[in-house]
């Protein structure tokens, strides 16, 4: 299979999810906001807003892999080469998605600093470590691979000295959203790295992973529950959109695109179907990741994919999305940035008026926060700060 370039509308759909992402994450900063654009509850059966953000971000980061792979091979990159490099950006988000969920449990007062200065040396730290530097010789590259290093003795000085609320050490806990994500990672570009373009036995994956959520949610794995981080949710949500990307890569040639997108429409409302079809058995729960959400959320973003694409690459709209594409671009960076502005306001005791912190004018300033973010996250990036991994 030949290498292609990216689709725009790709980054497009990653950049619109970022910025939601953010924007729901801002929704704890309100007051009197709708059910429907909050989270549900563990055992609550419904399908709010923000449980579809996180799925639609795993779908994306899905249909990323064939393209990013196929990339490398045909730059010349071994498997072997290729295995690290997946390797190394799963370890990244690990140790990042590690240290930002125990910061959910607080900080003790013996560690000798506040919570708000630990989260901005911790994200300091990942900016050290993992930041995209300029090529330089001389004293530039030593000056670089020295903040790389400062940044590592950073991090670990960090996760000694850390005890939470009650004393305890650093624990991995559920790995956190960015944790997650790369164990996701890990798993399913392994698979693609192995498996190639080979459309149906990437098919025959997920619906591995379908039925390993499906047996999970049952309570029927036993010894071997938890095999996968999770119970194979979210890596069936990224199978998915690793499946359509190949749907683009394999199949282009050979059919047209109105057949394909047809194609994606028909399987987004299959999905959503089985979704209904499933719910009797299971409740609709983000939380405990169960096949009914799985279906849904498929179904969800296979379908918003297809207008995306329409208006990126056939309605030539692209532009309208320039204003968002530093989400799309530099989503890590994006992600971060509200850890060290948060606890900077607190620092600095910023308040807001209260009546924009509720709804529904609150909404437009979580809007607002989100596009900052976008926006800061873009002049970083003029400045040479940008994390990839």
């Amino acid at each position: 299979m030949a290498a292609s370039k990216r689709i725009a509308s790709i980054d497009v759909f990653r950049a619109l999810t970022m910025l939601c992402m953010i924007f729901v994450n801002d929704l704890w900063t309100l007051s009197g906001v709708p059910h429907w654009l909050e989270h549900a509850g563990a055992n609550e059966d419904f399908l709010g807003f923000s449980d579809i953000v996180f799925p639609c971000f795993l779908f994306v980061l899905g249909m990323s892999i064939p393209f990013a792979i196929e990339s490398r091979i045909a730059k010349g990159q071994s498997g072997l080469l290729i295995a690290k490099h997946i390797i190394l950006r799963s370890f990244a988000l690990i140790i990042m998605g590690v240290f930002s969920v125990n910061m959910e449990s607080g900080l003790s007062e013996t560690v000798g600093i506040g919570r708000p200065v630990f989260i901005i040396l911790m994200v300091t730290g990942f900016f050290l470590v993992w930041n995209v530097y300029p090529k330089a010789a001389g004293w530039e590259k030593y000056l670089f691979s020295a903040c790389r290093i400062a940044g590592i003795a950073l991090l670990i000085v960090l996760a000694l000295v850390f005890r939470d609320t009650g004393g305890g050490y650093m624990q991995t806990h559920w790995w956190g959203i960015l944790g997650l994500i790369g164990w996701t990672y890990f798993l399913c570009a392994l698979i693609y790295l192995i498996i190639r373009n080979r459309f149906f036995a990437q098919s025959g994956v997920l619906l591995f992973f379908i039925l390993l959520c499906m047996a999970g949610s049952n309570h029927w794995l036993g010894f071997f529950d938890g095999i996968v981080v999770g119970n194979g949710a979210l890596h069936a949500l990224s199978m998915a959109g690793l499946i359509i990307s190949l749907l683009f890569l394999k199949y282009s040639g050979r059919f047209s695109v109105n057949r394909i997108l047809g194609i994606l429409i028909l399987s987004g409302c299959v999905m959503i179907v089985a979704g209904f079809l499933v719910h009797p058995f299971w409740i609709i729960s983000k939380i405990k990741a169960t096949p009914t959400w799985v279906f849904l959320c498929i179904g969800i973003a296979a379908i918003l994919y297809v207008f995306i694409y329409w208006l990126v690459e056939i309605g030539g709209l692209e532009n309208i999305f320039r204003v968002i594409q530093p989400a799309g671009t530099a989503t890590l960076t994006c992600y971060l940035l509200p850890y060290i502005i948060y606890n900077v306001f607190e620092l600095a005791s910023v308040h807001f008026p209260e009546a924009i912190l509720m709804y529904p004018l609150g909404l437009a300033k979580s809007l607002a926060f989100a596009l900052l973010v976008t926006g800061l996250t873009a002049l970083l990036g003029k400045l040479h700060i940008k994390l990839k991994i």
